[in-house]
């Protein structure tokens, strides 16, 4: 084990790689030591070590962009949220307002020339870099080098640890036929030589299985995954369509299994920071943007929670509301696709829990449940309920147009400019003119 006290002090600020690209060894290595080094804030993103949830030492404060794989499971007061965009990770690292005394990486071994790739977790990492002034590594004998970003020399290292281990595997699930069926309703949203963005987990596995009828479409996204392959062997994704970086995969990172690791050095893909993958001004240069993401919640005006679920903190902001606004201002279009009800709970709601907007109504072109379509697109807000509840679950549509009229009844009300005051048990009601 890598002893980590000549280099971590009481209130040093630590941040590490996520996803497939953590450094567990670091990690647990920070874990094991916290009680002799004294308070520590950590940074990381995706995370599926569960020590950082079931042995997490009192001394050990988490920050991240959201909660997100094991995180989740974290209760209030050990895990801080900073509710952010992921396009303003590298502002944050550069301005100081995120851990950065010290960077614990996962890279592949150093080249001829004596430099490391960060590999398959790029990400915020590379833009990280440059403001930590202590990088500790692991170097890992299987993580591939890619192309896209600075290599690191070997000699900017202040200590390293050297692994022979398997990089780490998303989850294996499979997607289930209500996935299917809403892959199947946003495969046909999609034109022949569009550039996607999406994400990881079963919906996006589903959406890029369904993509596999399509021809010459492109990749520019946050992160990639097995699915990738298959449309790149079939050469459906070749981008040659693509504004910029044409012909290439751009990633940050990659989450999947062995397969999709062992390959990566042979696809036409280069691995990016977030502050090129996420950047406003590139995005924008995507014309044929189709940015495909998830949601918790979706309310009757084409609003997206993607943070919070009846009070628990159970996703993030990520990088849902850069790529929607770019794909609905500038590229081809924005969909939010998600299940219509989760544990028998409504996802279509006419209010979002805590009021938590993560991507707005005007970056919202299409909603897609398994019932369906909804076009939101020059759609007024008084006419987009209706289309939003008739892609509810069934079981929930009486409810939804029942508090849809009571919203009603209420606009009446102020456009009236009355309002009515609560009044103790028996006694008249009266009106007020509020205008």
């Amino acid at each position: 084990m890598i002893d980590l006290s000549p280099f971590v002090r009481p209130g040093t600020g630590i941040w590490w790689s996520q996803a497939s690209a953590e450094p567990t060894p670091l990690v647990h290595a920070l874990l094991d030591q916290a009680d002799l080094l004294g308070p520590v804030r950590a940074f990381t993103g995706m995370s599926w070590d569960h020590r950082l949830t079931t042995a997490l030492p009192p001394g050990v404060t988490l920050v991240s962009y959201g909660a997100l794989g094991a995180l989740r499971s974290l209760g209030r007061g050990r895990l801080q949220i900073v509710p952010c965009h992921y396009s303003a990770l590298p502002r944050l690292f550069a301005n100081r307002r995120l851990p950065q005394d010290i960077g614990l990486v996962q890279v592949s071994p150093p080249d001829s020339s004596g430099y490391c790739s960060l590999g398959i977790g790029v990400d915020y990492v590379a833009d990280a870099i440059e403001h930590t002034p202590v990088l500790i590594a692991e170097i890992n004998e299987r993580m591939p080098a890619t192309m896209g970003s600075p290599r690191i020399s070997y000699n900017r290292f202040s200590a390293v640890v050297h692994t022979d281990r398997p990089l780490l595997e998303a989850p294996d699930r499979v997607p289930d036929n209500i996935d299917r069926a809403i892959a199947g309703n946003v495969a046909g949203l999609i034109m022949n030589g569009a550039t996607v963005q999406v994400g990881v987990g079963l919906l996006p596995t589903a959406v890029l299985e369904a993509l596999s009828g399509h021809t010459e479409l492109g990749v520019h996204s946050g992160i990639i995954s097995d699915p990738v392959l298959d449309l790149v062997d079939k050469g459906v994704i070749t981008g040659v369509g693509k504004e910029i970086d044409v012909g290439l995969i751009v990633t940050g990172a990659a989450l999947g299994t062995e397969e999709l690791y062992s390959r990566i050095p042979g696809l036409p893909a280069e691995f990016r920071p977030t502050s090129y993958t996420h950047a406003p001004a590139v995005l924008a240069r995507l014309r044929s943007l189709v940015a495909i993401n998830s949601a918790l919640q979706v309310d009757l005006t084409g609003q997206v929670n993607a943070e919070v679920s009846r009070g628990r903190h159970l996703g993030g902001i990520g990088g849902q509301a850069d790529f929607s606004r770019a794909a609905a201002s500038t590229g081809s279009g924005s969909i939010i696709a998600l299940r219509s009800s989760v544990s028998g709970h409504s996802t279509i709601v006419a209010a979002l829990d805590g009021g938590v907007v993560t991507t707005g109504r005007a970056d919202v072109d299409v909603v897609v449940t398994e019932h369906g379509v909804a076009h939101l697109t020059g759609i007024p807000i008084e006419m987009r309920a209706a289309r939003l509840v008739a892609i509810a679950a069934p079981e929930h549509r009486e409810a939804l147009e029942r508090a849809l009229a009571r919203t009603g009844s209420r606009r009446t009300e102020l456009r009236a400019g009355t309002t009515v005051a609560s009044a103790p048990a028996g006694a008249p009601r009266s009106s007020r003119r509020t205008g």
